[in-house]
């Protein structure tokens, strides 16, 4: 967390690597958009969906015709507003894998390494088997019917064809704790609020493109969901979610649109239910971060605002 007027930072874990999940999309977007600002794209520019894009999880993309196309624009918002991941993954095609990762290091540190969804699922269930990296976008799709557990074991057997024994890991968590050992589509908290720092004081995009991703990243649109949940409504915040297994993050700026009354959160968890606790933690961030930072700047500003006393007071009263 990090008070951008006066550098005020409270921090935990904040310096080793984290696994960002679908937060990873800021970063893609920024390429994105920068792209945009060197004219080799524009927000209008029309993009063609192939099925080399397609993969699971949230949006609709993954079940659109082949050859539909969508433009730059609506691509960006449905990767950041529902969290699309082929939308995704038809705009790192474009942009290319090598200019994202270059893009990326430069953004969240030397060592960052990100990848396309598509290379996400197939490297998870290489843990089950190394031949999993075979498997088309359809096999993906149709794998990660079934939750997480043991109905998804044997539904990636099923599309590999292999008995049980010759699983190389025991069960999911084993395959996404080796998964995450590897390092990849990792950064650190510091890391990752560096940019978003950078990102609020306009010196990353133009400032047409920084006010697209505010836009993009639900400015001027509440909910209670993580970190929102204990952040006053009246705060204005730009933010981004990620869940995977066991692993959630949420990367939020509060009045992103205000240098001086800006804020910084970075927040992940491990070793957690990503679908229910992972949200009261956050929550429990969020109030934090307005109880320590949002609403003692609000009293330090009243305090500013308010009259000195008037010579002559009464004896005996102290100002506090």
């Amino acid at each position: 967390m990090k008070r951008l007027s006066t550098g005020e930072t409270y921090s935990h874990a904040a310096d080793q690597p984290w696994y960002l999940s679908s937060t990873v999309k800021v970063p893609i977007a920024i390429t994105v958009l920068r792209q945009v600002d060197a004219g080799k794209l524009s927000l209008q520019t029309p993009l063609t969906l192939q099925e080399q894009d397609k993969v699971d999880g949230a949006g609709e993309l993954s079940w659109a015709e082949n050859g539909s196309r969508y433009t730059v624009e609506s691509l960006l918002t449905r990767m950041l507003g529902v969290s699309d991941n082929t939308a995704a993954n038809l705009l790192i095609r474009t942009v290319g894998i090598d200019n994202l990762n270059s893009t990326a290091k430069s953004l969240l540190g030397s060592k960052v390494e990100l990848t396309s969804f598509v290379t996400v699922r197939r490297e998870i269930y290489a843990e089950l088997h190394p031949d999993a990296r075979r498997l088309d976008n359809q096999q993906l799709i149709k794998v990660a019917g079934p939750d997480i557990g043991p109905q998804r074991v044997a539904a990636v057997r099923r599309e590999l064809d292999l008995r049980e024994r010759d699983l190389k890991a025991k069960n999911f968590s084993e395959a996404y704790a080796r998964y995450y050992q590897r390092g990849m589509n990792t950064a650190t908290l510091q890391g990752y609020g560096d940019m978003l720092e950078q990102l609020v004081r306009g010196k990353l995009l133009s400032a047409q493109s920084t006010q697209a991703i505010f836009k993009m990243m639900k400015y001027g649109r509440r909910g209670d969901y993580r970190l929102e949940g204990g952040i006053p409504k009246s705060e204005m915040i730009i933010h981004k979610t990620g869940t995977q297994h066991r692993r959630a993050c949420h990367m939020a700026v509060i009045n992103p649109q205000d240098v001086a009354r800006a804020i910084v959160v970075t927040t992940c968890a491990s070793d957690i239910n990503d679908r229910t606790e992972a949200g009261v933690v956050f929550q429990r961030v969020g109030k934090a971060v307005s109880d320590v930072l949002i609403s003692r700047t609000e009293a330090e500003s009243q305090a500013v605002r308010k009259p000195a006393p008037l010579a002559g007071a009464a004896a005996g009263t102290t100002p506090r």
